[in-house]
């Protein structure tokens, strides 16, 4: 079970929210904004490498991309203007601000490439990278074929967003341990448990459409 299957209940604790804004702002402009946060908090995460302190900013735009990303679809609900246009841009947006945030770990040097060497530090990257690609692309092509969308396995979009805040902090409090940033260890499960939700989430689909 992951986060992703409380949207029901997050969306109810968002409703005062999501009324307030009414017609003022449409679900498509919040989808701009959470990808731009998400644009900035990559960002800042690999400037941080120059600053620590960036860390917090970039914490901040992380939790600003969710919020945001929770409100489009409450919104798009209150205001009954749910479509396939509104869902495909919104999973779009996702997959590129989950690539901005990884590669601004990754290019903010937080792999330990310096540690662990220049190929497992890439190989860290690349495998988190394809985890969190194909974790998504399974849960929509299970959709894609007919059956309901899947949101089960070990690590969805929420908990990935959940520990990489966690870990942001972690970086900054304590940097590293035995010359390793805390952020690979965030990288590295990313790249275990997203990989594995993936084949979850293929057998899921696999079983029902057999």
């Amino acid at each position: 079970m992951t986060l992703d299957e409380y949207k029901e209940w997050i969306y109810e604790k968002t409703m005062p929210l999501i009324e307030l804004m009414g017609g003022k702002i449409t679900p498509n402009q919040l989808s701009v904004i959470s990808l731009l946060c998400a644009f900035l908090a990559g960002s800042f995460i690999y400037l941080s490498k120059y600053n620590p302190l960036y860390l917090i900013v970039s914490l901040t735009f992380i939790i600003l991309n969710g919020l945001f990303d929770v409100l489009d679809g409450g919104l798009a609900r209150y205001l009954k203007v749910e479509g396939d246009r509104g869902d495909f841009l919104d999973h779009v947006f996702d997959r590129y601000s989950d690539i901005f945030m990884l590669l601004g770990v990754f290019f903010g040097g937080y792999c330990s490439p310096e540690t662990i060497g220049t190929s497992a530090a890439e190989m860290i990257g690349i495998s988190a990278i394809i985890g969190v690609l194909l974790t998504s692309y399974m849960g929509t092509q299970a959709q894609a074929v007919g059956l309901k969308r899947s949101y089960g396995g070990i690590l969805g979009r929420a908990d990935r967003m959940m520990i990489l805040s966690i870990f942001l902090v972690l970086q900054l409090l304590f940097n590293e341990i035995f010359g390793i940033k805390l952020l690979t260890f965030a990288m590295v499960i990313f790249a275990v448990f997203g990989n594995v939700t993936a084949v979850q989430r293929f057998f899921y689909a696999w079983k029902r459409l057999g």
